[in-house]
């Protein structure tokens, strides 16, 4: 394995992740409308939470969740799932009274319901969107039962699932143990596998933890690059950007950049650069940078590829990010490519 991208090149790499923030999840809450309420449900939570017995009210759904009968566990679960949906209040008192550590259990209990398990999940999720229950959350240990879910669970449980490590990962160390929990692969089965929403709760995850290096290892061995290509060739789609973003990430490691080259990504990025949309090109001018800075045969193999044209006609663009990178590229494309026989051998072994 080979060094990282240079830190010169830093600053202007940087810019591919500047506009990221409409290409991925929000991971704001669960979407999905699993849980349907009857109206008159709604308003009965509505009435209890906005009464002067509303702690009494959510003390006694955490009480069911330990109830001896699922069908009273997933009706408390399914409750404090609603009260935490979309009110910061709700998720601060339902997490002082108790509810983490029974619904962190229902989750990773071997003989559990999966609709209750998909229950739990999101329930969790929506708490984490509280910033001061993530540290309880993780201190309770969820991230191995969550990693377990995002695996067998259901499609709604893996998806929220994906959301809620995402919500957990708020630090290096976070990121860190969510990787050595075994995260990583199964976000690349989620990416792989998934219907859309799926694909772009693990694009978003994958792109969030990946800024730990050791999860950038992980993610390439459990084949991600092959998923990432995959997703990038299909320009009509909406996940272009998303998985162009997490390879622009992953990339700077010369593993990944070997595993991009050999899954077809030069091409792909090449095609992306030519009729690519105005963010399609910079992201994949970007991780074309990073591909040709330290490699004669990469730069050769995009050349090949007729990546010049496209460039030049990038370069003539307004945005000035994009000038950047593309007259950047160009100017590596064209330097000799020749060299003594160390320094090929070196670059066939980059």
């Amino acid at each position: 394995m080979g060094t990282d991208i240079p830190a010169n090149y830093a600053n202007m790499l940087s810019t591919v992740t500047d506009d990221t923030s409409s290409a991925f999840s929000d991971c704001n809450s669960d979407r999905s409308g699993e849980f349907p309420a009857a109206p008159s449900e709604s308003r009965r939570l509505l009435i209890a939470c906005a009464s002067e017995n509303s702690d009494d009210f959510i003390r006694q759904l955490v009480l069911n969740l330990d109830s001896c009968s699922i069908e009273e566990q997933k009706q408390a679960t399914m409750e404090i799932r609603l009260l935490a949906k979309n009110k910061q209040e709700n998720r601060i008192k339902i997490a002082k009274a108790g509810a983490i550590k029974p619904l962190i259990s229902l989750i990773s209990s071997p003989s559990s319901d999966l609709q209750l398990q998909e229950y739990a999940v999101t329930a969790i999720l929506n708490l984490s969107l509280c910033d001061e229950n993530k540290e309880l959350i993780n201190s309770s240990g969820a991230v191995r039962p969550l990693v377990g879910a995002l695996e067998t669970g259901t499609a709604t449980a893996r998806e929220n699932a994906a959301c809620a490590l995402l919500r957990l990962s708020a630090t290096e160390e976070s990121k860190a143990a969510i990787g050595r929990a075994g995260a990583i692969p199964a976000l690349v089965k989620l990416l792989e596998g998934g219907g859309l929403r799926g694909k772009k709760d693990a694009a978003t995850a994958l792109y969030a933890l990946c800024s730990a290096k050791e999860n950038k290892v992980r993610a390439v061995r459990a084949g991600a690059m092959r998923a990432l290509v995959e997703l990038m060739a299909d320009l009509g789609s909406s996940m272009v950007d998303k998985a162009a973003y997490v390879v622009s990430v992953v990339v700077s490691m010369a593993e990944a950049r070997a595993a991009l080259v050999e899954e077809g990504g030069i091409a792909v990025l090449v095609e992306i650069v030519e009729v690519g949309t105005q963010r399609q090109k910079e992201i994949a001018v970007g991780v074309l940078l990073q591909i040709c800075e330290e490699s004669v045969l990469y730069r050769t193999m995009v050349s090949r590829e007729g990546a010049i044209p496209p460039l030049v006609a990038l370069s003539q663009s307004q945005s000035n990010r994009a000038k950047q990178k593309a007259e950047k590229l160009i100017e590596l494309l064209r330097q000799p490519r020749s060299g003594n026989a160390a320094a090929r051998t070196s670059v066939m072994s980059a």
